[in-house]
């Protein structure tokens, strides 16, 4: 047996190797000490797909996660759903979301459903306890069962549902890798990646939905594209477009309150565009510079990725006002005791703010 890993099993050379060649991307630190450390792979690229900067390695196939929530949205445009279905911005900004499960995520995505005359027995997503604190507390103080409504990803869901009745294609199905659905969606991310998907490794996520494994430096220059999509078709350019609108104009239907992505969306408008993924992944579009950003966490900690996005989008670009102001909250984190006393904190490394 080998004696550093349970039941007799090596790990994977390739993974021992990438996770000893990421450096370390955020330290936490506690008195004169670094007692704990992140180590990881992030980039930059613009939407011609030139690297503006990185960190480790980002030609390595990730997972993304929900991460190309906005990227998956796009096929919810393109293939007139949006349109048919006379979508709200508020919906649309749900298809891109990881939301928190709260009354109003809930009723926003029933009343969607409704609309497309289905229902939350159509969702192929599973049922959850909501993702945000307050919103499980309150349901388990009335002594409810928490549907697939509540279900973080049930916006993308119902978004590919709708797809699937405007382009006349089965409903039943819809998360299989091999449906219309999905095959049309992987497409589109392949092409704003640049990369071929057709082949990549796939593994399934948390809600049910193939999720395509794509290099960090794809998935770089596919939100790139989302910031500066003047040299896409004109179809996808005005998907991306209306994307864009949409979350910038309802941040909390795509995360909720205490989130990382509705907060910072929250102040920056349509000035940035940020997307958790599950396992420390985070991407970013930046419009006005016309850049994209996307973060891996070897360890997967969302601390982390968060700490290290919100470096990225102060280092690249997006310093102005209470954007500015709240994405610095995060690059630099005091770490207080019960007594809220501080004792340590958790900060970017210099080289992702620029300095030597």
């Amino acid at each position: 047996m080998h004696p550093s890993t349970p039941q007799g099993k090596v790990l994977d050379p390739f993974a021992r190797n990438f996770m000893a060649q990421n450096p370390i991307l955020v330290e936490v630190r506690r008195g004169p000490l670094v007692e704990s450390a992140h180590h990881g792979a992030a980039v930059v690229c613009d939407a011609q797909g030139k690297l503006v900067a990185a960190w480790g390695d980002t030609a390595r196939p990730v997972y993304p996660r929900s991460a190309v929530k906005p990227l998956q949205a796009i096929a919810v445009v393109e293939t007139g759903a949006a349109d048919k279905f006379a979508l709200s911005e508020a919906e649309l900004a749900l298809s891109c979301a990881s939301h928190n499960g709260s009354p109003d995520h809930v009723a926003a995505v029933g009343a969607w459903l409704k609309r497309l005359g289905l229902s939350g027995d159509d969702l192929e997503c599973g049922a959850h306890a909501p993702s945000g604190a307050d919103a499980a507390l309150a349901l388990a103080c009335k002594g409810e069962t928490p549907t697939r409504l509540h279900n973080n990803c049930s916006g993308k869901h119902t978004g590919m549902l709708a797809t699937a009745l405007a382009t006349g294609d089965a409903t039943r199905g819809y998360s299989a890798a091999d449906h219309a659905v999905q095959r049309r969606t992987r497409a589109i991310m392949g092409e704003m990646a640049g990369e071929d998907l057709d082949q990549a490794p796939m593994g399934i996520d948390g809600c049910g939905i193939p999720t395509v494994a794509m290099s960090l430096a794809g998935l770089s220059r596919a939100m790139a594209r989302i910031a500066a999509p003047d040299a896409l078709a004109p179809a996808r350019r005005e998907a991306v477009r209306r994307i864009r609108r949409a979350v910038a104009a309802h941040p909390f239907m795509v995360a909720g309150s205490g989130r990382f992505c509705t907060k910072i969306m929250d102040e920056a408008g349509e000035t940035i565009l940020v997307k958790t993924g599950a396992e420390g992944v985070f991407a970013a579009s930046l419009p006005e510079q016309g850049l994209g950003i996307a973060v891996k966490i070897d360890d997967g900690a969302t601390r982390a990725s968060e700490c290290v996005t919100a470096a990225l989008l102060r280092r690249f670009g997006a310093t102005k006002g209470a954007a500015d102001a709240a994405l610095a909250a995060y690059a630099h984190i005091e770490l207080r005791n019960w007594s809220g006393t501080v004792v340590g904190h958790l900060t970017a490394a210099p080289t992702l703010l620029g300095k030597p």
